[in-house]
């Protein structure tokens, strides 16, 4: 294993790795997988990477709205993005929590802090007013109709399941960055950018920063963080063991090392799914054209062999 002291990895972890879809979402089973996906996290830390963890909300953010609607008789609503902050809140607290245990249990001596963030996005980017990021879980057809009826966005996923869409912009800049920087430098595990942060847009009238109702791709933000911390690895672990050609097709096959040109060049044919490992790939190949560093998709379980070349796909300039 090369010398990794002083290096950066940013890791991004599933919103569906902490509630499975179909599984029970209750707060102690996602306590049960959140100690379940850390395994890749402990290994990392424990070879000497710097680390910062980000964490999706997909499955979490859609059940907070849920609450919201059922609530709405008898509780003010809140706005979306209000949701994605109190949703990288307490994922945070779970993710914070069980990584301490894990890295004391594994004798590495880590502290871990987590970080609400704010991501920075266009206030003119048309994807604000063209929603394509879905969330929650799987919809009955009757409960599809009437969100639809409501003004509501749902559409079949990739896998043919209901579910509802809302508006994601592309992430600029990690608001606090200086922050996130000065705590991973001094070996702090952070978990930042959850949910891929809560968006915000600059208002001129009133001089100052708005938040929108949007749920930013984090997989796309966790690419904008380890450009911004200059990470030498970026890290995107998922429940497929390697990104796909031709995924659900007879033909598919599993690709283990790709440039970003053969990557953008699969992408343009449409050889990954859209709504799964598309964004995922495209947020690989942004890191890598930009930093030159080393991206690599995997499943949970792989994390370590992938990051040594042993597993997964790994993604360079």
């Amino acid at each position: 294993m090369p010398d990794v002291q002083g290096q950066t990895a940013v890791i991004a972890l599933g919103g569906n790795a902490l509630a499975p879809s179909g599984a029970s979402s209750s707060i102690a089973d996602q306590f049960r997988h959140t100690r379940e996906s850390l395994g890749p996290v402990v290994d990392l830390a424990r070879d000497g990477w710097q680390l910062c963890v980000v964490h999706g909300n997909g499955p979490q953010v859609g059940d907070e709205l849920l609450r919201n609607e059922a609530a709405r008789r008898e509780a003010s609503p809140l706005p979306l993005g209000v949701l994605v902050a109190g949703t990288a809140g307490w994922i945070g607290y779970m993710i914070q929590q069980s990584l301490e245990n894990a890295l004391r249990q594994a004798g590495v001596p880590r502290a871990v802090t987590t970080l609400i963030t704010q991501v920075e996005v266009d206030a003119a980017d048309p994807a604000l007013a063209a929603p394509t990021k879905f969330i929650g879980h799987e919809l009955l057809p009757t409960r599809a109709a009437e969100l639809a009826a409501e003004g509501h966005v749902v559409r079949p996923d990739g896998r043919g399941r209901l579910r509802r869409v809302v508006a994601s912009p592309a992430p600029r800049a990690i608001h606090e960055l200086r922050e996130i920087t000065h705590l991973v430098e001094r070996g702090t595990v952070v978990v930042a950018a959850g949910g891929g942060g809560a968006p915000i847009v600059w208002d001129p009238a009133r001089e100052g920063w708005e938040g929108v109702d949007a749920v930013v791709d984090k997989d796309l933000a966790a690419a904008v963080l380890a450009r911004e911390l200059g990470a030498a690895l970026l890290v995107i672990l998922t429940d497929v063991d390697a990104v796909y050609a031709d995924w659900g097709r007879p033909t598919q096959r599993p690709l283990s090392r790709l440039s970003a040109e053969e990557a953008e060049a699969l992408d343009r044919a449409g050889a990954f799914g859209e709504g799964s490992m598309a964004p995922k790939v495209r947020a690989a190949v942004a890191f890598v054209r930009e930093t030159g560093g080393r991206a690599v998709i995997t499943a949970l379980p792989l994390g370590r062999a992938a990051v040594r070349g042993e597993a997964g796909t790994t993604i360079t300039r």
